[in-house]
């Protein structure tokens, strides 16, 4: 029984030290039933070959229990609102170019970050941790459909430790 408590404590996302902050991976904003979908070695969706246009695969629910949770993410960002110094709403994505050289991944592996006081433009240009409140909310957009959004309060360096 100690076995299959541990398995399950491991399996779910790690509590931060700062205030009960999730930190999540993007696996985790994956319902555990779509998770078979995804190509394991690098958490991109499969992709079908066949030729055509690659469009934006609309398998992705989100996972409604993390509704209202403070968390942490790391991603890359494209900006879509603010100015040369500060960009006030973005997109965060799981891997660098989604939705801008690529076809973006599915609804649950887009954040649409709403950042009130604004993220300085040059902390953007790598990796970087968003923290603040996450709703699971559509949100339809020229670049793509959209499974969450994130109300940011800071922005931070990403360290993969």
């Amino acid at each position: 029984m100690k076995r299959w408590l541990i398995a399950i404590v491991f399996c779910l996302p790690t509590l931060s030290n700062a205030e009960d902050v999730l930190k999540l991976d993007w696996i985790d904003l994956v319902p555990q039933q779509e998770r078979k979908l995804l190509d394991q070695k690098n958490m991109m969706p499969l992709l079908n070959h066949d030729g055509e246009a690659v469009k934006q695969s609309m398998i992705g629910a989100v996972r409604e229990e993390l509704n209202g949770s403070e968390v942490k993410i790391p991603g890359f960002v494209i900006p879509l609102e603010g100015d040369d110094k500060v960009v006030t709403e973005f997109l965060l994505v799981p891997y660098f170019g989604a939705c801008v050289h690529v076809p973006p991944p599915p609804p649950n592996q887009i954040i649409y970050v709403k950042f009130a006081k604004g993220a300085p433009i040059q902390q953007l240009w790598d990796v970087v941790y968003v923290v603040g409140r996450l709703k699971t909310q559509h949100i339809s957009h020229d670049m793509a459909e959209v499974g969450y959004l994130l109300e940011g309060t800071a922005l931070e360096e990403y360290d993969d430790m």
